[in-house]
Order: C-alpha cells, then structure tokens, then sequence
C-alpha cells in the first residue's frame, strides 16, 4: 500500500521581465520525471511519481530526492513527497513549505490536518461536510463509515483510503514519447533574442530529462518562436536556429552557454510570443564506466597510483592484491595481502597447469571398480604431480583453517559431462587411498 510517493505541480515562475505562464505543464512534467522512474502518472492537475523502485539506481533516496528537487526548481514546480500519491497530491496543493515532507511525521497527523479541498473527492461534498462540522481531512475521518457510505457516493472513502494507506492505488503510467519537443508561451513579449534563453532553460530541462529516459544524448536542438500577432508583414511568423554539439550530450549547462553564444548573432524582426524546443538529432549515449580504475588508467596514471588513491578514498582494508608465495600447498601457494608496494612473486611449483577455480573445501569423489567418478567417470589425462609439505607448521601455531600437513597426488582428469577437472588421491591414509575434486577450469 505504501511507498515513496512524489508529487509536482506546474507552478507561475518567480517575477522576471520574461514571465512565463506557467514553468511547464503537466504532460511535459511526466516526461521529465521519467528519468527517475517509469511509474509516473497525470493525476488532475499535477504529476505523480512512485520513486521507491528506482533508489538503489541512483544511489539512496536522499541522493533522488537532491536530483528531483533541484530540476522542481528549475522547472518551476512544487514539490511534496508522502507515502502515497494521493497524500502527495494532497501535500503539494495545500500543505505548505512546512508540510511538504509526508515522511517527517506519522501520515495521519499531516493528513488530518489539511482543508477538504485538498482531496478532490472530498471537497466537492465541502458544502455538506461544513454543516456538520467538518473543516479539515480528520474530522471526516470521525464520522461513522456507515452513514458516509450511504449520504455520499463511493469515491469519498475510496479516495481517503487510498490517501491514508489503506487501499490500493491504480494509475495510468505514462509512456516515454520518441521524439521531444517542448513548447512555453510568454507572458510577456520578448524584444531581444537573448532574452529568450529564460524561456529557452526550463525547455532544455525538460529535454535533459527525455534524453536521460531514452539513455540518450544530443547532436543537435532546434529553437523555435513565434512572432506575436502585433507584428509587421514583412516580419514573417517567426525564427528558428539549430545548436549542433561535438558529441552526444545530456548536459544542460552546456547546451545553454551553446545556445547563449546563438542568440547572440540573432536580431529579432518582431518581438516574440511563445517558443518551441526540438531535440532534432540525437545519438546514443556511451556512458562513462562506473569502475574506479579504468578511469584512472585512462588519464594516464599508472595502476599503483590508481590504487594507491582507491585505497586512501576507501581505506586499507578494502583493497588487497593476490600474492603467489613458494608453498607447494594448493591452499597456501595464493594470499591476498593489503600492502600496495609491488613484493617478489614467487612462481608456481607445478609443473600441471593449475585450475581456473578452486573449491573452498576438496569435495570427496565416489569409486567404481578403483575408479573415481565426477558426473561420471574420469578419464585420466596427465599427472601424478606429487605434493607434500607442511610439517613445518605445527598443529595450533597458525591459527589457520587450511590443512596443513599434506600427502597428495594431483592429476588432471576430464569428466563426460563436467569438463577438464583438477583433482588428487590422498596419499597415507590408512589401507586405502580417497580421490578428491580440487579445482575447475574455466
């Protein structure tokens, strides 16, 4: 029932020569908010968004919620978070800057608290609720269940339910378009064609927001506007000009000082009504690896230094390096060792080519007429590769679960159905001798 719940709603930009009716509306929103989640739905007025699926992707919930309330504010939206939609809905119209975290205290407290218009489904009925009292969300829910049941159609309850949490909800999900384009009408008319980049931002926001969805960069954006309809004849309806980038690019920054250095050659022939943004080519992005050190390696640096820098981000015991030492003991020939400085490697004593994989503990085969059986039976192709070591490391002294004191026989075998096998007989055990499976080859 519950989860992690946004809400956003289209909002008038903050005063500025250049008004904009509204920052964007809702259809354009969606598509924005679908770089963070597919589950995004127009619920009246405002957006919707489920981001509790999508955390882990971009890190935590702390980190998602730094993304998205910082694009609200580029968009000019208002923003609330609650553990359900309609709460979020509810919060986003009437809870206020103070109340527009639904995860702060106990849903119900922030709830009751709001007007009957803040669930629409309750405050078409505010009118009869207000005869009997009720001025806010908690007084409708002290009412007997029964008699509002019965004086008032189902959607009343349904929609408090589903806002406290306790009935499903079920939401249209919105479908990323194929193609962006991005439109705003000015409040105002714009004169001169570098005063359209106010306008022109909140567009290539939304365009970074498609991009990101579609995993996406672009290589070209068309800016479109229109004349307003005081115009001169020879005016013509409107302009346009394309932006091409080097590579493809999701960055809006860069798209706007791209487009800033555009507009700078363009005279306006009539002021300008509304505008229109294009994302006329795009390509697919390659992005960056996540890895710590292939990026590293790139720039130059050597992997000791990149290392050495890992290990200092993350601490010492987080990075080891594998060390082959002198020890003829399968168990004992590899350690892995926290100190970065390059140590003589010793080189391995078997003259077999060692496995790919090795087993934490050898796993003890079956015998058939003194044949060992893995998946059936093994055929043995080379060896024996005698082993045995280890007397001088007593009982107790290493503190050590591998074995210490080994007699073996290593051969390389080939099973039927699991491919070339590493495995040994026990040598000095008693009257009769075990077969064991060591190891694996990829």
């Amino acid at each position: 029932m519950l989860g992690h719940w946004a809400a956003l709603l289209p909002t008038p930009l903050p005063a500025s020569p250049y008004l904009l009716k509204s920052a964007i509306d809702t259809a354009s929103l969606g598509v924005w908010a679908l770089q963070f989640t597919p589950r995004v739905a127009v619920l009246e007025d405002a957006v919707v968004a489920e981001m509790a699926g999508s955390a882990r992707l971009f890190g935590d919930l702390a980190h998602l919620h730094t993304l998205v309330e910082a694009g609200a504010v580029e968009l000019g939206a208002k923003l609330a978070w609650a553990p359900t939609g309609t709460a979020a809905l509810a919060l986003v119209r009437h809870g206020g800057s103070e109340a527009g975290d639904g995860f702060q205290i106990p849903l119900e407290r922030v709830l009751d608290a709001l007007p009957l218009e803040a669930i629409t489904a309750v405050g078409k009925h505010q009118p009869t609720l207000a005869r009997v009292g009720c001025r806010t969300l908690g007084d409708v829910r002290k009412l007997p269940r029964g008699g509002l049941s019965r004086r008032f159609d189902p959607s009343l309850l349904k929609a408090l339910d589903q806002a406290y949490g306790l009935r499903p909800e079920a939401y249209e999900w919105m479908v990323l378009p194929e193609s962006f384009k991005g439109r705003l009408e000015l409040m105002s008319r714009v004169e001169t064609a570098p005063a359209l980049l106010f306008g022109a931002r909140r567009l290539l926001v939304q365009m970074a927001g498609w991009l990101a969805a579609r995993r996406l960069g672009a290589t070209a954006f068309t800016l479109r506007w229109c004349h307003d309809v005081m115009r001169a004849k020879d005016a013509g309806t409107g302009g346009e000009i394309t932006v091409r980038t080097a590579q493809p690019s999701q960055n809006v920054d860069h798209f706007a000082r791209l487009l800033t250095e555009h507009l700078a050659q363009v005279q306006l022939l009539a002021p300008a009504g509304d505008i229109e943004l294009l994302a006329t080519e795009v390509a697919p992005l390659i992005e960056e690896s996540r890895s710590l050190i292939p990026e590293t390696l790139r720039k130059g640096a050597s992997t000791e230094l990149a290392l050495e820098r890992i290990q200092a981000r993350l601490g010492s015991g987080c990075v080891r390096r594998p060390v082959i030492t002198a020890d003829h003991r399968l168990e004992w020939m590899q350690s892995w060792d926290h100190a970065l400085p390059k140590r003589t490697v010793a080189h391995s004593p078997y003259s077999l080519p060692l496995p790919t994989w090795i087993l934490d503990e050898p796993l003890r085969l079956i015998e058939r007429d003194n044949r060992p059986h893995y998946q059936g039976p093994l055929q043995l192709l080379l060896g024996p590769d005698r082993v045995e070591g280890g007397w001088w490391h007593r009982s107790g002294e290493t503190g050590d679960a591998r074995p210490l004191n080994v007699q073996r026989d290593y051969w390389l075998a080939r099973s039927p159905h699991a491919g070339v096998l590493w495995v040994f007989q026990q040598r000095l055990a008693g009257d009769q001798t075990a077969w064991f499976l060591h190891g694996h080859f990829g």
